[in-house]
């Protein structure tokens, strides 16, 4: 981790959910405690239900904490803002709107206090980073999966967020294209500077992306431990990297961190 002030700083943060028809309250996250630095890409793995997408959640304001806190810049996080912006799964475009017609939906609920001009400059600038330029008024199903969900990333852009969250953005798309993907993320990332923590289930992708890579424990999920990833970038167009002995053994000992929890899941514990 760099030596910069934190962006994000989560101090013993708990989220719990009740469960009204069970009677009962879950415990999704157990007293986490993380600074991510700016500019900083952190990668989330750990097995289903350990509480990932609620610690981004928390982040980008979306679930209360239970107990604790996170802070953006310093401010208590209360509520959704422009300075976070979110990447889904599952693309969550609108099929009735065009391609430009979905990236300038977050200037329907956000007031930037920005001139339409400004508005349609981002919207080009947005279309250019993710390579969709020339098919602003194409719709949602005229496009393949890749090109989805670059219209999701140019959408989370569009704000010019400080932080951009990512919950499995790549896990509905077919392998080689994700692996395409992988690469436009890495590339955006470093071309704007955004601060960026990401979820995933694939050990190669955390590492190919992360600066370091958090394994969460099982529910409740708490920080099991936090590997730094070292390689130097481009990773992506690089091939010695993941021919390399060093990038192996890191690959086994976060398998074998995450393999441990996920015994757990397995057992019911």
């Amino acid at each position: 981790m760099n030596n910069k002030n934190p962006i994000i700083v989560a101090n013993d943060l708990t989220i719990a959910y009740e469960l009204h028809r069970e009677r009962k309250k879950l415990v999704a996250l157990q007293d986490i405690s993380l600074e991510v630095a700016p500019g900083e890409f952190v990668v989330l793995v750990g097995p289903s239900g350990c509480g990932k997408t609620s610690f981004i959640n928390a982040i980008s304001g979306l679930v209360p904490k239970a107990s604790g806190s996170v802070t953006v810049r310093g401010q208590e996080v209360t509520g959704p803002g422009p300075d976070r912006a979110m990447v889904f799964q599952d693309y969550a475009l609108l099929p009735w709107r065009t391609v430009e017609s979905n990236v300038r939906m977050p200037f329907e609920f956000q007031d930037l206090g920005i001139s339409d001009d400004e508005k349609a400059r981002r919207v080009k600038e947005c279309l250019s980073l993710v390579d969709l330029t020339g098919f602003e008024k194409s719709f949602p199903y005229e496009l393949s999966g890749g090109m989805k969900q670059r219209v999701g990333i140019a959408r989370a852009l569009i704000t010019h967020p400080d932080i951009l969250l990512a919950d499995e953005p790549f896990a509905a798309i077919d392998a080689m294209t994700r692996e395409a993907m992988q690469a436009e993320m890495e590339r955006i990332v470093m071309e704007t500077g955004q601060t960026c923590v990401f979820i995933t289930h694939s050990i190669d992708e955390a590492i190919l992306l992360g600066d370091r890579v958090v394994v969460i424990s099982y529910r409740p999920g708490k920080v099991k431990e936090i590997v730094n990833v070292n390689f130097p970038r481009p990773r992506m167009s690089n091939s010695e990297v993941k021919t390399s002995k060093e990038y192996a053994q890191l690959r086994d000992h976060i398998w074998n961190l995450v393999k441990d929890e996920a015994s757990q899941t397995n057992r019911g514990e």
